[in-house]
């Protein structure tokens, strides 16, 4: 196999998934990565596995360089599946290496894998292992995204090995960021931290202040998903930046909806020409034709959103339910948040998502709107008003 090199002595070692389409719920159209890490020093040493399919490409990567039996650290960042699942496999070859994890990530491990004869070394934040001529220093990152978590920083070279944080699914022939369409990068990056890290972007945002009140020099970030940042690592912490603080929310409103026999979208369709009105962007979105990262990646950097559904059995249609139930342990903030349906004998779908919203703690716009049977002109009319109204509180 080809060497992958990010600098001399340090070697990604994973693997692409091009046939990856689903990533434990996350629609991932462009494929995914699972991304290992080789350093070459006195102590050999491995950082991260990937998915226990694709143990044996590991492995190859890994034997181009040095046989996996001499390897004396087998460092975990984090033991979800995707990054250790290969673990058993590698520690059946590297029998005398050293692991080192969290404490709890050594309690995952074990929870995981059962008992494991190598001698593990826990971490915490400061920590550091000499290797020879280089040194590795960790740092804990609790629930960003799990209990586990740590990022693995290389001190001489300001290589940041961040384990989930400034990831993406993107299966590419190229390793680099610089080497890639920086808008489908972007896409995918967005998408990543829309649908994974939005519901923690505060814990998010802290951590990124603490390695940067560290003092510690970053010129390189290898992520345990997607391509590795070389040229762009300023702009992709800025923009952790500001998608976590809300920074980049812009006036435009993401109208969600599903109907039943085509009322709810003929409401939608008014409600849009009333946004655009005020020259505020709109984006119609039918949840039953939508993958719901899409929808969650539009949202993102939007001030207002405006969800219809048509009354079923007294309550919401079953596609806006189940967004619902997505969003809102998604947590986004800063936004804006307005009803509308419609419904036959009886209403209840929009009373429903109100308190929903509020539950939620969401900012939501009163009062909603709701019609009976097919709107009429003069309802389209309201619904025109109704898009107008919010879109002139997100200009």
């Amino acid at each position: 196999m080809v060497k992958v090199k990010l600098l001399d002595d340090i070697y990604w070692v994973g693997v692409v998934d091009w046939n990856l389409r689903d990533f434990h719920g996350y629609t991932t159209t462009r494929g995914g990565t699972y991304n290992a890490y080789f350093i070459d020093d006195e102590k050999k040493t491995l950082v991260d596995t990937v998915k226990y399919t694709f143990s044996g490409e590991l492995i190859q990567r890994i034997t181009e360089i040095v046989e996996p039996e001499k390897l004396d650290y087998v460092v975990i960042n984090h033991i979800e599946q995707d990054h250790s699942s290969s673990f058993p496999i590698i520690m059946n070859l590297a029998k005398d290496a050293t692991v080192i994890a969290t404490e709890r990530g050594k309690e995952g491990l074990i929870k995981h894998y059962g008992e494991i004869r190598n001698e593990i070394k826990t971490v915490k934040t400061g920590d550091e292992v000499k290797l020879g001529k280089r040194t590795l220093r960790f740092i804990e990152t609790p629930m960003v995204h799990w209990p586990d978590s740590m990022m693995t920083y290389v001190v001489e070279d300001g290589l940041l090995l961040s384990n989930d944080g400034f990831g993406q699914h993107h299966a590419t022939s190229q390793r680099f960021d610089d080497e890639v369409d920086e808008h489908i990068l972007f896409e995918e990056l967005a998408k990543y931290f829309a649908n994974i890290l939005m519901p923690i972007s505060t814990l998010v945002s802290r951590k990124i202040d603490e390695i940067t009140n560290m003092g510690i020099t970053l010129n390189m970030i290898a992520p345990s998903h997607g391509v590795i940042w070389r040229s762009g690592v300023q702009k992709v912490i800025r923009t952790y930046q500001d998608w976590c603080k809300g920074f980049l929310n812009k006036p435009k409103a993401v109208i969600v909806y599903d109907t039943m026999w085509g009322s709810t979208e003929k409401m939608a369709r008014a409600i849009v020409e009333g946004v655009r009105s005020q020259s505020v962007e709109a984006k119609l979105m039918k949840l039953r034709i939508t993958e719901l990262v899409d929808v969650v990646t539009e949202i993102l950097d939007a001030k207002a959103v405006i969800v219809g559904s048509p009354t079923l059995l007294n309550g919401m249609f079953p596609p806006v339910s189940g967004f619902l139930t997505y969003i809102t342990g998604l947590k986004p903030r800063g936004k804006m948040w307005a009803f509308f349906g419609s419904y036959g004998w009886g209403g209840g779908a929009v009373r429903k998502m109100v308190e929903i919203g509020k539950e939620a703690k969401f900012e939501v716009h009163e009062p909603s709107l709701e019609v009976k049977y097919i709107p009429t002109k003069e309802e389209l009319e309201k619904c025109f008003n109704f898009g107008k109204e919010i879109a002139e509180k997100i200009m």
